[in-house]
């Protein structure tokens, strides 16, 4: 509602124009049927989305009878909470969380450094060749991960970093193509006449890059932040492959083995209990950071 639609003291409401909400703000009844259809077409595919995450919180809370049971039941009859606590004890669960979040806090800091780093030299200094240079980066996307699967563990063996947490981190100080392409197309907003006056001022490429355009960045390095971190947190090829002392696993290996020790009698609502559980920070991180998400993932919000 305008200010100018307030009414103000001693005005005649019943001169007022009222407002038709089946139209427009422009008077058009074809736009707002256009745009009535589309919220709900948004609102269907949310629903939609959404359904995975309500079936396993839903099966969660289900007793072994009912989750059984056919034609499956929308609603648990009776909710067991006891699900989650017979989750927490029949696997490691805050050893395997405290694993994946060092994992997870190292690898989101190497990353968003590094990456940052790459992106503001592509971007803010001018060098022969860096156009040339930055497509070999970017064409490094359409390496398959199998291609690169047995050189890297190889190079790992030789380096005795098998079976560390090394393999895990130690990658994303190099930064990935991705990320970099991401933060080279947000930092190409940044004016040059303010990078020259900083220059001028005496100020050497360090000195802005961390004091100057990294502050202004900030939506976009968010945005970074949140994709390492979910894909670290997900990620299950590499603990699989490197981790083999089971002090050392993280959560997505513990999943896994909690249905291997009860292959014989699996216990789907405590999996579903164990696997909310570990999606859950991924939810509360989206939530807290979706405003800086959404804009680092904006071309044009920059300021």
């Amino acid at each position: 509602m305008a200010i100018s639609d307030l009414a103000a003291p001693g005005d005649n409401l019943a001169d007022k124009p009222t407002r038709d909400y089946n139209r427009a703000p422009d008077g058009s009844r074809q736009k707002w049927y256009s745009s009535t259809i589309a919220r709900l077409v948004m609102i269907a595919l949310c629903l939609l989305f959404l359904m995975p995450l309500y079936w396993m919180v839903n099966s969660s809370l289900k007793s072994d009878e009912e989750l059984n049971s056919y034609p499956p039941t929308w609603w648990p009859h009776s909710m067991q909470f006891s699900n989650y606590v017979d989750a927490l004890t029949a696997m490691p669960f805050l050893r395997l969380f405290a694993n994946t979040a060092i994992i997870t806090l190292a690898s989101v800091g190497l990353s968003v450094v590094s990456s940052f780093l790459v992106a503001y030299g592509f971007a803010c200094i001018e060098w022969p060749g860096r156009n040339k240079l930055f497509y070999i980066v970017l064409a490094t996307l359409f390496l398959p991960f199998p291609v690169t699967l047995i050189p890297m563990f190889d190079l790992y063996a030789n380096l005795g970093w098998v079976d560390t947490w090394l393999p895990l981190i130690v990658p994303h100080m190099f930064g990935s193509a991705f990320y970099i392409f991401l933060l080279r197309q947000f930092l190409l907003q940044v004016p040059k006449d303010m990078l020259d006056a900083a220059r001028m001022d005496g100020a050497n490429d360090w000195q802005i890059a961390w004091r100057l355009v990294f502050p202004s960045a900030l939506s976009a390095i968010t945005a970074v932040a949140i994709f390492t971190a979910v894909a670290t947190w997900n990620d299950f090829m590499g603990p699989l492959i490197y981790l083999q002392d089971t002090n050392k696993q993280t959560l997505s290996i513990g999943l896994q083995t909690f249905k291997q020790v009860e292959s014989q009698t699996v216990q789907y609502n405590q999996m579903m209990a164990a696997s909310f559980m570990v999606v859950l920070p991924l939810i509360i991180l989206f939530i807290v950071f979706q405003r800086y998400f959404l804009k680092g993932i904006t071309i044009g919000g920059f300021k």
